[in-house]
């Protein structure tokens, strides 16, 4: 089964993702902050990060940036899930390492299709 690590501040919306994801057949591992992603991630990689951007400790720029550094920091793809929408903080993403971004609020169907998009999931017939 593929895993996937949430990442945010946000006890409910990491809630609400793990549901969606898991629904989705995946494992779900929670952070409530970069730095915890980040130990995480040392402990066993996933195959999926959804990462919120503004955190306390660390930051979802600054994971992203050290886990790109990581060995095997690499493999997973991480969607960002942000309120930041502008198009400077979703090129500095897209730079960082993230292979995709998403929009708070969100809902299964835009995971879903984030996920077919990058491979994560087989697109459904």
């Amino acid at each position: 089964m593929k895993s996937c690590l949430i990442v945010d501040d946000s006890r409910v919306v990491r809630k609400v993702a793990s549901r969606i994801v898991h629904d989705l057949g995946f494992e779900c591992r929670e952070a409530e902050d970069g730095q915890k992603a980040y130990e995480s991630c040392t402990a066993s990689m996933p195959d999926a990060i959804i990462l919120d951007w503004n955190m306390p400790i660390m930051s979802g720029i600054e994971f992203l940036e050290k886990l790109r550094q990581m060995e095997n920091g690499d493999y997973p793809k991480v969607v960002f899930c942000t309120t930041e929408n502008d198009i400077s903080h979703i090129q500095r993403a897209m730079e960082a390492g993230a292979n995709e971004y998403i929009m708070k609020p969100f809902d299964s169907e835009i995971i879903q299709t984030k996920f077919i998009q990058i491979g994560l999931l087989e697109q459904e017939d």
